[in-house]
């Protein structure tokens, strides 16, 4: 993280030398490292093929949940809505919620992209009913259509136990994708919960 700042900073001092130049009317000139550092901040910035791909998010979506909060009782359900938009020239898909969960009113907000320098998928999630931020990597499989993230959120019964989450994304069509949440337990994954959206 350092080294990104330190990389940033340099580059605008470059950005700032190169207008004074021109202003001058002088030839930009700029050392090797300085062109290799702006060369590495175009392509941590770029927008790339699989950033075009999140677009399929965007738009207005009906939302059922399913959870499962004990395998011995029936699942509880809900119903919500979802909006997304692609953000800083579509190199993130920002998604608002609004529903209910286990009978409360619910909202949150997530932000998913893909991150050049890690060469995957990110995913960010915050909510009304959680103070922390759930943060994810993960990757896509074309012959599912489907986008696999892995990360830990705070165990809330024990906050410095880290439970291991994967979450899936599978995209069916155009109008219809499910997000489903699996936790690990004492080295058992269970499916948690289920949501299913319908583009509106």
């Amino acid at each position: 993280m350092k080294k990104i700042v330190i990389a940033m900073m340099v580059a605008a001092v470059a950005f700032a030398g190169t207008a004074l130049a021109q202003e001058k009317g002088a030839a930009p000139q700029m050392s090797k490292e300085q062109q290799e550092m702006m060369a590495a901040m175009e392509r941590m910035g770029a927008v790339l093929p699989q950033h075009k791909q999140l677009e399929y998010f965007v738009g207005d979506w009906k939302a059922t949940s399913t959870m499962w909060m004990d395998p011995k009782a029936p699942p509880m359900k809900s119903e919500g809505k979802s909006s997304a938009k692609a953000i800083f020239g579509g190199r993130y898909i920002e998604t608002t919620y609004e529903g209910s969960m286990m009978g409360q009113p619910f909202s949150g907000k997530g932000v998913l992209g893909h991150d050049n320098l890690a060469g995957k998928f990110v995913n960010t999630w915050m909510d009304s009913m959680s103070t922390g931020v759930w943060i994810s990597y993960g990757t896509y499989d074309k012959a599912s259509n489907s986008y696999t993230f892995h990360g830990k959120m705070d165990d809330p019964m024990k906050a410095s136990n880290k439970i291991d989450v994967r979450a899936v994304v599978k995209i069916a069509d155009p109008s219809h994708y499910a997000f489903e949440w699996y936790e690990s337990h004492d080295g058992k994954e269970s499916k948690t919960m289920r949501i299913d959206y319908v583009k509106i």
